[in-house]
Order: C-alpha cells, then structure tokens, then sequence
C-alpha cells in the first residue's frame, strides 16, 4: 500500500553534466562519458533505496533531455539543423531539430540503462518515455505535414522500444505527456489514441504523466495565468480512464488542481504528486502524509501511489535527497495511521 516512486528525472551530479539546467551540456565523452552516466544512475539508485522508496527509476541520468534522449536514436530526424520554435502553445521558444523523412529506429534507444538498472536493484523499476504529442510538440515538421499522422509514426516507434524494455525486465513503463495539459480536446482524442498505439502489445504496467510541468521560471510564469483551479485534467481523464493505460501520474501538492477531479480516473492507479518540484522548500513526512489523506476521498488506498509532482532534473542535488526522503517517510505515516484507524 502506497508505493512510492518518482516521476522521473534527478539532478545529475556536478561532474556528470551541467547542473540547474534543463539541457545540460555533458562534462566528459565517449567512453568516459559512458562511464559517468552509469556510475550516475548507480548513485541515484542507491540514494532511492536508502530513501526507503518502493519502485526506483533511473533518474535519467543518461538523457540530456527527456524528449531528445530519445530522438538521438530515430532516423528521420535533422538535428544538424535545427529552428527556433514555440513550444507548449508557445510558453517558451526552442531551437529543436526538425523531421526531414521518414521515421525510424536505428536500434535500441535505452537498452544500457534498462539493464543496468535492473541488474543494480531488486525492487520493481519504472521507466520513462516521452510521449508521442510531446515529441510532436517537441520537433519542427518538415516531412509528414499532419500532427496526427507523424504522432502515430513516433508511437510506432515507442512501441518497439516499449516491448523492448519489457523483455529487459521494466515492470513499469511510463510515458511523459505534458503536452495533455496544453493541447487537452486534441490529448482526449489523439493524444490518447496515440498513446494506445505505443502500449500495444505489452504486459508490464503502463502509465501516463500528465504535469504542469518542471519548476522553472517560464512554467511557473504559466502557472500564474491558470487562476485559482486547475482544470485541465478535466478533460482528458475521461479519455483515460476508458483507455488501457494502467496508470496516472499527476499533480497534487502545492498545485491548485482540484482534487476530486482524480474521481474521473476510477479503475486506474494515481500516482499522486505529493512532493512539490516547484520549490525549494522540503516537505515534511507530515504534509505528505496529508496530501495522501486528501487523496484517499477519491483513490482507494490500494490504488494510491505516492510521487513527485513532475521531474526533479534542474532541483539541487541536497534538496531533491531530501524530498525523497520525506517523500518516503510520508508514506510510511500515512500507513501507519490507516492500520490504527
């Protein structure tokens, strides 16, 4: 009861890679570079279980971006070239690479950090994917000249890497859509559709994350113009719940989403944001336990699983330990308290 997890990704530490950043630059390469990435992933693995959290993630410690980590892979794509275009409806410009051809897969994306994650611990692992209308939002299109036809393309390929990780021994998959906060009539419709395209065929469990996104200054900007409710899960869990994804991500503490909106997702699995990525300011295991106590008037218990808000990459290193701790800590509060009544 009440596993925790995290959304997705970690800090990387100062000799990996650039820190506080979105798009870090790499401190070493080649082999090196390989090396680092791991050695990495090891330390967050094991800062993730002396946390005491249930289900371990890689922390994404081997991708730049949680987008182009993926992207690197697929042929079709420019990145030689890239442009400058606004990205979720224009909160932010980019300079993304652009589609040119046809899109395909020049092998496995993320073999290596699949198995070394399963090799490295023996708890349940989750592992991230981006989402097919988050890559569509990611990317310039000069190939396919229909949003929904080059999603389907991409969700061809999440598949393939899907199965993939599967059969490295992945418990949980998990795609990242939040995109689904932006685009919300075109997520319940395609987005949705598309995101059944990449689960097809495989018996792990899927999930979604649906976010308002990291805590920088352009997304908490954003945030600003939401007003005092957040309803943009309203229209999109319907679309879930209906579909065969298994589980969802989404915002909670600190977030001005109504939380009786999560009753839209009845026979799912939430993982409830109970740690806030937006502040620097470190929970306690009290306020995680009642963020968990909120939840449970519309999760049952045995669906509620305990999570970050979003990712945790541009956070500092000290502080994203701590928020896992509490994180941890609040769950074990929370069950305490349900088994004394």
């Amino acid at each position: 009861m009440f596993d925790t997890t995290i959304a997705g990704s970690l800090p990387k530490p100062a000799w990996l890679a650039e820190t506080h950043k979105l798009w870090p630059l790499w401190k070493a390469e080649g082999a090196e570079l390989i090396q680092a990435k791991k050695d990495a992933t090891l330390l967050w693995i094991k800062a993730q279980e002396d946390a005491g959290l249930d289900i371990i993630g890689d922390g994404e410690q081997s991708r730049q971006h949680f987008v182009h980590g993926f992207l690197e892979q697929v042929d079709g794509i420019d990145f030689e070239h890239k442009v400058k275009m606004g990205i979720r409806d224009n909160r932010y410009d980019a300079m993304v690479p652009q589609v040119v051809a046809p899109l395909k897969l020049r092998g496995r994306v993320h073999a290596m950090e699949a198995q070394f994650l399963r090799a490295h611990t023996k708890k349940k692992i989750k592992f991230t994917l981006p989402g097919p209308m988050t890559i569509v939002d990611t990317v310039a299109d000069n190939h396919y000249g229909d949003r929904v036809k080059m999603a389907m393309a991409f969700a061809e390929l999440l598949n393939q890497e899907a199965l993939a990780l599967q059969a490295d021994g992945v418990d949980i998959i998990q795609f990242d859509e939040p995109a689904f906060n932006v685009y919300m009539r075109e997520a319940a419709d395609w987005g949705v559709r598309a995101l059944e395209r990449c689960v097809q065929g495989l018996n792990c469990t899927t999930a979604v994350h649906i976010c308002y996104g990291y805590g920088i200054q352009a997304n908490n900007d954003w945030k600003t113009k939401l007003g005092e409710e957040w309803r943009q899960y309203e229209l999109v869990f319907p679309a879930l719940a209906k579909s065969s994804i298994k589980q969802v991500s989404l915002e909670c503490y600190h977030s001005h989403v109504p939380p009786e909106l999560m009753k839209l997702l009845e026979g799912k699995d939430v993982m409830v944001g109970v740690i806030d990525v937006a502040s620097e300011e470190v929970e306690t295991a009290e306020q995680v336990a009642e963020t968990i106590g909120r939840a449970l008037q519309f999760v049952p218990k045995n669906r509620l699983f305990p999570c970050t808000n979003c990712g945790m990459a541009p956070m500092d290193r000290e502080i994203a330990l701590r928020k896992l701790e509490a994180l941890a800590k609040g769950a074990a509060l929370a069950r305490q308290r349900l088994a004394s009544g």
